[in-house]
C-alpha cells in the first residue's frame, strides 16, 4: 500500500466508485503531471444525496457535509485515472454552492471538502480555492466541486 491509501485506511475514508457523468464528459483527464477532474456533485451510491438550495432547503451545515461527498467523488476520479498513492500534492479546488437569494456562507460550505484535503494530505492538501455561489446546479445538486491535482 502507499502512503494515501494507508492515511485513507488510518481514517477510516473509504473512496466510493466513480460516479457516472450525467452528460458528454469523462470524470477526470491527465494533462503532464496535472489531473483535472470534472464537477463531482453529492452523488451516493449512484444517486443525488440531496437537492435544493443553501440557505433554503439545505442548511449550510448539511452543505458542508454534501462538499465532503463531493471531494470524496473527485478522489475517486482521480483514483480510477491515475491511482490516489501517485498524487503530490492537491492544487486547486473550485466549489460551487446552488445558493437561495442572500446565502454569503460558501466558503463555510467548501470547507467540507478543503478539509477533507488536509485530513487525508496533510500539507499536500493545502490547496488554493474559489467558492462561488450560483443561481442553479446539474440535477437540482446543492454542492458541485472540481479539483486539479498534481501527479507523479
Amino acid at each position: 500500500m502507499g502512503r494515501w491509501t494507508d492515511r485513507l485506511a488510518e481514517a477510516g475514508i473509504q473512496l466510493p466508485g466513480v460516479a457516472a457523468p450525467v452528460a458528454a464528459y469523462v470524470p477526470a483527464v491527465r494533462t503532464g503531471s496535472y489531473v483535472y477532474t470534472s464537477g463531482q456533485v453529492p452523488i451516493v451510491e449512484g444517486k443525488l444525496a440531496a437537492a435544493g438550495k443553501v440557505g433554503a432547503e439545505i442548511s449550510a451545515d448539511e452543505a458542508k457535509q454534501h462538499a465532503r461527498t463531493c471531494a470524496l467523488n473527485a478522489l475517486a476520479a482521480v483514483d480510477a485515472l491515475v491511482g490516489i498513492d501517485s498524487v503530490v500534492r492537491i492544487v486547486k479546488v473550485v466549489g460551487f454552492v446552488a445558493s437561495a437569494e442572500g446565502f454569503t456562507g460558501q466558503p463555510g460550505v467548501i470547507n467540507g471538502a478543503s478539509e477533507l484535503f488536509g485530513e487525508i494530505f496533510g500539507e499536500a492538501g493545502q490547496h488554493a480555492r474559489s467558492a462561488v455561489g450560483v443561481a442553479e446546479l446539474p440535477i437540482g445538486a446543492p454542492v458541485e466541486v472540481e479539483l486539479i491535482v498534481e501527479v507523479e
